[in-house]
């Protein structure tokens, strides 16, 4: 059985965002099944653990013939088993993966700080400097990204690919502000991948441990 670690629990702003929504994301549109394995604030740093995966982050994959960690290089491999992921023309391929890394690397940093401050460093006086700084470089990103979209439904090809798994997870992480707002053709094509059934499959595996967590502490959902 192919195999994700993920948290066994995680605070309301996290659920939805933690990286082995990735694989499985991946894993439901190949048609790949798999189980997870749940750890806690123990497990990651754990001797054993930090063997896996050696920053105590979630996930590691392990299949039969491989055991990796990092969502991005755990998602491409996926992706290089599949033909619902990536095609099988050399040039669809490599526009798959500089897309993925396109989104890893020009999208997603400007994301990742906006998201980081807002959520853990909020009242911060070096957050009031530094947050329209960022908001004025993601948004230059924003409109080029738009741009790069145009009229097309996905970014590599003219199918959903993996490179449309990490975009879409980068953007979700701008729904604690209303910034995607006004880029229309953006917000249409999140909608149109969180509206596929295998994301609504890897989003539904993350969130139920959290929620028999939380049924048996309630105090855990108010956190």
């Amino acid at each position: 059985m192919n195999r994700v670690t993920a948290f066994a629990w995680v605070p309301s702003f996290a659920q939805g965002s933690v990286r082995d929504i990735r694989v499985r994301w991946a894993l439901e549109e190949a048609g790949i099944p798999y189980g997870d394995h749940l750890i806690g604030p123990d497990d990651q740093v754990s001797p054993d653990f930090r063997a896996l995966q050696p920053f105590g982050q979630v996930p590691v994959y392990r299949d039969d013939k491989v055991q990796m960690f990092e969502s991005g290089a755990i998602v491409l491999y996926i992706a290089q088993t599949s033909d619902a992921l990536m095609p099988g023309d050399e040039a669809g391929r490599a526009m798959v993966m500089t897309w993925l890394f396109a989104a890893s690397n020009s999208v997603e940093p400007w994301v990742g700080q906006l998201a980081g401050m807002d959520l853990f460093h909020a009242e911060e006086a070096w957050v009031q400097q530094r947050r329209p700084q960022v908001v004025v470089m993601l948004r230059k990103r924003l409109v080029d990204l738009q741009a790069a979209l145009g009229e097309r439904q996905w970014f590599a090809n003219d199918a959903f690919s993996a490179a449309d798994i990490i975009m879409a997870h980068v953007l979700r992480d701008l729904r604690h502000t209303a910034i995607l707002a006004d880029y229309p053709g953006l917000a249409a094509y999140l909608a149109r991948c969180e509206a596929r059934p295998a994301f609504q499959r890897a989003l539904a595996d993350q969130l139920a441990p959290f929620r028999a967590a939380e049924a048996q502490r309630p105090e855990l959902a108010k956190i």
